[in-house]
């Protein structure tokens, strides 16, 4: 996590532990919006395939330099998730989607059946790929891309 005068990116990635392999995957970026005991805070998230997520929230009343910027990082992220509300959202379950097999005994999934914002992850990862019908994607690249190998 980098903090500058305009924010903090919350979320860098580094393949394998590797600066090289660095990428910027999303970020938040957190400005104070008012001074005193007890400051405002803008959060604003962004993700670098989906763009802006929601609208930018306020952390109001925040007791400045009572506890680490890593706590009030935690309670942005927490607000921008959860729709204003200062408090983790339900821990998202895994995509679960029907695989169908067509008449030649290939086993696919629609695309349309897939939840977002994994299809449009998925999306991203099928050029070059066949595919067994229009909108629709082998079964083994939706698996293949939910075991983190796409």
């Amino acid at each position: 996590m980098r903090e500058s005068s305009k924010g903090v990116d919350a979320s860098s990635h580094l393949p394998g532990g590797r600066e090289s392999g660095k990428r910027v995957i999303a970020t938040a970026d957190v400005a104070r919006m008012s001074g005193g005991a007890l400051a405002d805070y803008r959060v604003a998230l962004k993700d670098e395939v989906l763009g802006e997520v929601d609208e930018p929230v306020m952390v109001r009343s925040y007791p400045r330099w009572a506890g680490r910027v890593w706590d009030l990082v935690t309670r942005c992220l927490a607000t921008a998730l959860n729709q204003g509300r200062e408090e983790l959202p339900s821990r998202p379950a895994k995509p679960e989607v029907p695989v169908r097999m067509n008449d030649a005994g290939f086993r696919y999934a629609r695309l349309g059946e897939i939840p977002e914002p994994a299809r449009t992850f998925f999306g991203r990862t099928l050029g070059g790929s066949g595919i067994p019908d229009r909108g629709c994607a082998y079964a083994h690249d939706w698996f293949n891309f939910l075991n983190g190998q796409r």
